[in-house]
């Protein structure tokens, strides 16, 4: 008898235990995005089976289907680009395709600036360049003396202006040049960019580094030291940098590790982080506010157009403060990543911004006033990277050129300058200023009647666009033929500088348009009857049965 009671609450506990691991599960697969992005396993398993193939010349015009006139003129506007490309922009595009030989990058970007069954055939016949000679104001001039608007803005680094950066650069150097490239010790300035840190993002402790990536890596160690758990969370979409942790599926040959990728803005991600006992840290990119659980978008994979974008700003506040609850009740360490942000938003950043205090803040771009740089800034107890108790267990984070001098000399008058009046002057009204830029783009556009659009969360700009096409990835090339310079990944991340005159934009806005009118009347939007959705089925059926697709 008592060994049938023993056995039956044996029974008992593994199925309580199977019970609970199971509702553990339903709970975790609760807080994921129901698309791919969400589930970092089995994107990276459908990348890996995806098929490659290109489009032979007939198809790459007509994917749709289009009426021959249609087709046509769609040939004459591709040979137009390509012809005033070449013409115009010589010797930006030899040096180009020459260095394309050495620098691998160049390889990459090329190939991957349009959705890749269009890509080969677009590289064979239309050339670009990826040379610059100069920069000032917001212009930008090639190696055959043509200016660009600059839309590109470095990927986040050009926030004033390229001549105050040429200037703190300069400045900088100027200050530390009789110590040099002195590496391990430190120049003064350093002491003081760690003070004006702590003072502007509330936190106790700096650590530098040489880059975003670096600092986040650091972050997440020591949220991991100091908690003793393994686990991070990141949200949907969100970019934290190249290294495996955190870009758990495709691009990354790793298989997810300890990650969990989760909803943003969702009461199921709460209810995960509330019971879970193995999160050390929560990590925030803040400009996801402009696309929750979306990836930073490019033209890369614009195979459609049911690319969105909006920022509500009480409701993503509302958002990071309920993180900030959780995660203060739960022990679990919140991280700002604001590499790309910092500065941006306000001169305190997304903290600032939205009135949200987090544990850790890392910082990169605009920091290193012209310069490679990361930071950290953090609580006290989370900064230490070791244990006085257990002098063995150290977070050992080191980097060679951590603190070079050049790069402290540049942040130091960074620094100095966000303080000034003409600065400050800039971040005065700067969400009316840039919403309404936006609003008189989007007025234009639909006067126009072209169907594009544009979202922002202040400066940072995205476009979408409002009628089912294949083609909207070659908006990016009409308006680089206007004089608008936009970065590899296309229109879908916009950068503009702070020092944007109103004749500035209204230049922009001009272009922008113009560009807009030519690509429609040279027939890449004439699609009649096609829908989003009858797009993606057919780029599924092409990429997985070869008999419905010519191939090059």
């Amino acid at each position: 008898m008592i060994v049938l009671v023993l056995k039956y609450l044996a029974a008992a506990a593994v199925a309580g235990f199977l019970l609970h691991r199971a509702r553990r599960r339903l709970q975790l697969s609760l807080a994921k995005h129901r698309s791919l992005a969400g589930h970092s396993r089995m994107a990276k398993r459908v990348a890996g089976l995806l098929p490659g193939f290109s489009y032979a010349e007939d198809r790459f015009f007509a994917v749709d289907d289009a009426p021959s006139e249609v087709e046509g003129r769609r040939r004459a506007g591709f040979r137009r680009l390509a012809q005033q490309f070449a013409e115009r922009h010589p010797q930006s595009i030899a040096q180009s395709m020459a260095a394309g030989e050495r620098i691998s990058d160049i390889g990459f970007t090329r190939t991957y600036r349009v959705p890749f069954p269009f890509s080969r055939y677009f590289c064979d016949h239309l050339k670009l360049g990826g040379f610059l000679a100069s920069s000032d104001g917001v212009m930008l001039t090639d190696l055959d003396g043509r200016r660009f608007y600059d839309l590109a803005g470095s990927y986040g680094v050009n926030l004033m202006g390229y001549d105050f950066y040429k200037t703190c650069m300069a400045e900088g150097s100027e200050r530390v040049k009789d110590l040099g490239a002195v590496l391990g010790s430190f120049h003064p300035c350093a002491a003081w960019n760690a003070e004006r840190l702590c003072r502007i993002s509330g936190l106790d402790e700096v650590s530098f580094h040489m880059s975003g990536t670096e600092a986040v890596m650091q972050a997440v160690r020591l949220a991991r030291y100091h908690t003793r758990r393994n686990y991070i969370v990141r949200f949907c979409g969100a970019y934290h940098g190249w290294w495996d942790d955190v870009q758990p599926g495709p691009g990354n040959p790793q298989p997810p590790g300890k990650v969990y990728t989760l909803k943003e803005m969702d009461e199921a991600t709460l209810r995960v982080l509330r019971t879970r006992h193995d999160v050390a840290c929560v990590l925030i990119n803040p400009i996801q506010a402009l696309h929750p659980n979306v990836a930073a978008p490019g033209d890369t994979s614009l195979v459609d157009s049911s690319r969105r974008a909006k920022f509500d700003r009480a409701a993503y506040t509302q958002w990071l403060q309920q993180l900030r609850e959780v995660c203060t009740a739960r022990g679990i360490v919140l991280i700002f990543d604001e590499v790309f942000l910092g500065f941006r938003l306000a001169p305190g950043g997304a903290q600032e911004y939205f009135g949200v205090r987090a544990d850790l803040v890392t910082y990169g771009k605009t920091l290193g006033g012209g310069f490679p740089v990361g930071a950290i800034c953090g609580r006290k107890h989370l900064m230490r990277r070791f244990r006085e108790e257990r002098p063995a267990d150290i977070c050992f984070a080191r980097g060679t050129f951590n603190s070079h001098p050049h790069v402290m000399g540049a942040m130091q008058v960074f620094l100095e300058r966000l303080e000034t009046e003409e600065v400050q002057a800039r971040y005065r009204g700067m969400d009316e200023r840039w919403d309404g830029r936006a609003a008189r783009l989007n007025e234009r556009l639909r006067a126009a009647q072209v169907p594009v659009q544009v979202a922002n969360l202040t400066s940072v700009w995205t476009v979408f666009y409002t009628a089912p096409s294949h083609y909207n990835w070659m908006f990016q090339f009409y308006l680089r033929a206007e004089g608008l310079a936009l970065s590899w990944i296309g229109t879908g991340r916009l950068i503009f500088s702070l020092n944007y005159t109103e004749a500035d934009f209204e230049a922009v806005a001009v272009r922008f348009v113009q560009a807009a009118q030519a690509m429609q009347a040279d027939g890449w939007w004439e699609c009649p009857g096609l829908t989003n959705r009858a797009i993606r089925r057919g780029m599924l059926k092409e990429a997985f049965w070869p008999r419905s697709r010519s191939q090059a």
